[in-house]
């Protein structure tokens, strides 16, 4: 323990700093990242790899010697640690840093490179007792009920709702502390960067303290320029004085709590911008991370999970996903790693949080089988790792390296045993790792997968107004319309991104699910994007509320009228009855809806009508708008999918797409592979990933053709299950390779290259195979 910061130790546990240096040497030849010439500081690895591993007091302090030599020989190059306030700061001005020197000098011996986890919202024991006014305030008017442990590290100091940082005295406290760290930690040579704010997010019910509200009333201010312009906007007549404006205390579909929704996004992002703001003005060449919980399209505005805002204000991004508590169907995990790379917007993402080992008696995974990611074996290792570094993540970090020993969360997620020793997961992890940052795959990592052909739309204020509309119950409509639209492309093998309402401008075609609220301005901005060329799907009720929520009185909204080309014949808001809404479109019959339905009446603009209901009222047209094109279906097929999959929605997709004319890139005409293909370098590269246990046979289609043959070169690693030779499970024959073929992961007698642009091969269970193309 001590008051300041003083000289590093020069011995580190498993050996002299002398023996640390010829580790690095070591490490540099083999083409490791050595820490020890400050290269951390200077660039990424290939592929980061690695876990969180300290979480006071976890793991045991005797095992840290051992655990660290074990990682560094897995291949594992990064390690994060949760930097504890309230673990630290042991009384006003006295900081306890042993146990995170400790592992920063583990790290430096071992060549594994350190990332700083800030948790200043871990509060010490003493500012609790003695600064409860600091902490948020519920809309019950609570504050401070107790300080709690937390399940994540069995450490005190986590207190519910959290401080509030729009408290200038919690401000004073957090950044001394924050000061502190970073300037303890900013020279050292194995430092990598600090991980800001974890999962970024906030409790939906916080803060109602009297200085979030003051700070609110500015922001009204600012918006509104005047009482009386907010009385009038708010519906409210009679305020005399600005103290008379308060947060409101209920959630119902008025515009003061969209003010309240959309004040506390933009505020708590601000505070976590002054986070980065501290750590960067002590430490200029700090790396800045972050972390969510890929949780765009469900928990926004309630919990503030909006990744685009988190990517933005940091130089890496990432996601904590955890298979156990999700579910381990295929769509869920390519759609989070879909959602993070798109919101990073082209910066390095990785999945940040990745499970490793079991999840007992937790709530997600009561009643789920076993085989559900309840307890994961080597193979759902080795896929978990290929479906994010297919999707384009550039690092994986378990959540645990080794399980917590104490409290509710004992025995989950660790890679390793629980006293560290090594295992079949651990090992198959190890594989990935020294593949990941290998020299043979040092160009297929410099590529980038390439951007789908067609965009689903995501407009987070939406999920804010769909959230306020509590008469309808928690249905999470939005999310469930966004999830649905991903899993058709994703049944329908055919490539797709997410891409937010800002960034429409950079795709050609869009599907924009649930679009029922829009401002006059974001209406004007979508009818200008097709007027120039783009090719919009769109579903029912486009815009359907305008500006503060109001309901046009002519529909579709906000002049969307004319770009449809038709106007609303009759309306039906009647979720719990959406299930029976079934629509004929295109020469495809029996399309589920889901929760509203909007029929149409033809315009004189020559919009078609391409679908009915069974009453006969207009259910989908198509319409041409200057240089681009729309089509509107009255309902929410999206949801209908959903709830109840099958066939019809994926084929009138497929109608949609034909109708624009839009080919994706890579299809796979046969069996349940995934696929994702890259470019960069003046190189392709095609990643084919079976989820089932079994071996599956794909035929995969690029488009436009490619000249025939792939690149000469070693196979990579072999699958565990055996060659499969050159003929299909199915029994048919096709021609044997005649030259060599590049596979940089899988078995290469599992791979065929047939004319015409095909290939097809077959991909072990829970594994896949990676090629690189000419």
């Amino acid at each position: 323990m001590e008051a300041g910061k003083q000289g590093w130790r020069q011995e580190s546990g498993d050996g002299s700093r002398e023996a640390g240096k010829e580790a690095g040497k070591q490490g540099k030849k083999e083409g490791k990242v050595n820490l020890l010439d400050g290269s951390m500081k200077k660039e990424y690895p290939q592929v980061a790899y690695g876990a969180v591993y300290f979480r006071k007091s976890n793991p045991p302090r005797e095992d840290w010697a051992r655990d660290y030599k074990q990682a560094a020989a897995d291949g594992m190059n990064l390690f994060r640690h949760w930097f504890l306030w309230g673990a630290i700061e042991v009384a006003p001005g006295v900081y306890d840093w042993d146990d995170y020197d400790a592992q920063l000098e583990f790290g430096e011996v071992n060549g594994i490179g350190t990332v700083i986890a800030e948790f200043s919202e871990c509060s010490p024991e003493w500012f609790f007792h003695d600064h409860k006014s600091c902490y948020s305030v519920s809309r019950t008017g609570v504050q401070a009920p107790y300080s709690g442990l937390s399940g994540s590290c069995a450490t005190g100091g986590f207190v519910p709702g959290g401080l509030c940082l729009d408290n200038p005295e919690t401000r004073e406290y957090v950044e001394r502390f924050l000061r502190a760290l970073a300037g303890r930690y900013k020279e050292f040579p194995g430092l990598f960067g600090y991980d800001v704010w974890n999962e970024c997010n906030y409790h939906p019910d916080m803060c109602f303290c009297e200085h979030t509200e003051q700070k609110f009333r500015d922001w009204l201010l600012a918006k509104y320029g005047s009482l009386e312009a907010l009385g009038k906007a708010w519906y409210r007549y009679s305020y005399a004085d600005w103290s008379h404006v308060r947060a409101p205390r209920f959630s119902e579909l008025h515009p003061q709590c969209m003010d309240w929704l959309a004040f506390r996004k933009q505020n708590y992002y601000e505070n976590y911008q002054w986070k980065v703001g501290i750590i960067r003005s002590v430490d200029p060449d700090a790396r800045i991370t972050a972390h969510g919980v890929a949780a765009s399209l469900d928990y926004t505005y309630g919990d503030g999970n909006d990744d685009w805002l988190a990517a933005e204000q940091v130089e890496s991004y990432g996601m904590t996903w955890v298979m156990g508590r999700k579910g381990t169907e295929p769509w869920k995990q390519w759609q989070a790693v879909d959602l993070v790379r798109a919101a990073s917007r082209g910066k390095t993402f990785w999945h940040a949080e990745m499970q490793g080992g079991p999840l007992w008696l937790q709530p997600q995974v009561i009643g789920r089988e076993k085989e559900d990611g309840r307890v994961a074996e080597a193979e759902d290792v080795r896929l978990w790792n290929l479906v994010s570094l297919a999707g384009g993540a550039r690092g994986v970090l378990y959540l645990r390296w080794r399980s917590l020993l104490d409290g509710p969360l004992f025995g989950a997620f660790g890679l390793y045993s629980n006293d560290g020793a090594p295992n079949d997961r651990s090992r198959m992890a190890s594989v990935i790792a020294k593949w990941a940052n290998s020299k043979e795959t040092a160009a297929l990592f410099a590529a980038r997968p390439d951007p789908a052909d067609v965009g689903i739309v995501v407009l987070d204020q939406i999920q804010e107004f769909n959230r306020l509309m509590q008469q309808a119950g928690p249905g999470k409509f939005y999310a469930r319309c966004q999830w649905g639209a991903y899993r058709a492309f994703f049944d329908s093998h055919i490539p797709v991104d997410f891409v937010h309402f800002d960034d429409i401008g950079r795709y050609r075609t869009l599907y924009f699910a649930y679009p029922i609220q829009l401002n006059a301005d974001q209406a004007q901005t979508l009818m200008s994007w097709v007027r120039g060329g783009g090719r919009l799907i769109c579903e029912g009720f486009p815009g359907y509320f305008g500006d503060r929520g109001k309901v046009g009185t002519t529909q579709p909204n906000s002049g969307l009228d004319e770009m449809f080309g038709v106007r609303e014949a009759s309306a039906e808001f009647m979720p719990d009855l959406g299930d029976r809404i079934v629509f004929d479109a295109m020469g495809v019959s029996g399309v589920p809806g889901g929760l509203f339905r909007q029929s149409y009446q033809m315009s004189d603009g020559g919009a078609a009508r391409i679908g009915a209901y069974p009453d006969g009222g207009v259910a989908a047209v198509h319409n041409r708008y200057g240089d681009g094109a729309v089509i509107l279906l009255g309902t929410f097929p999206s949801e209908g999918y959903f709830r109840a999959g099958g066939p019809a929605f994926r084929a009138l997709l497929e109608k949609c797409l034909e109708t624009f004319g839009v080919e994706p890139s890579v299809r796979n005409l046969e069996g349940d592979v995934y696929t994702r293909l890259w470019s960069g370098g003046g190189r392709r590269y095609l990643w084919l990933v079976n989820h089932d246990r079994k071996e599956r046979w794909a035929r995969v289609r690029l488009s436009p053709p490619r000249q025939d043959g792939l690149a000469a070169g070693a196979a990579g690693p072999a699958s565990d299950t055996g060659s499969v030779g050159a003929a299909r499970s199915a029994g048919a024959t096709a021609p044997s390779l005649t030259e060599p073929v590049r596979v940089l992961w899988g078995r290469r007698d599992a791979v065929l290259r047939l004319g015409g642009g095909l290939i097809e091969a077959a991909v072990p269970g829970r594994d896949a195979i990676v090629l690189e193309l000419l």
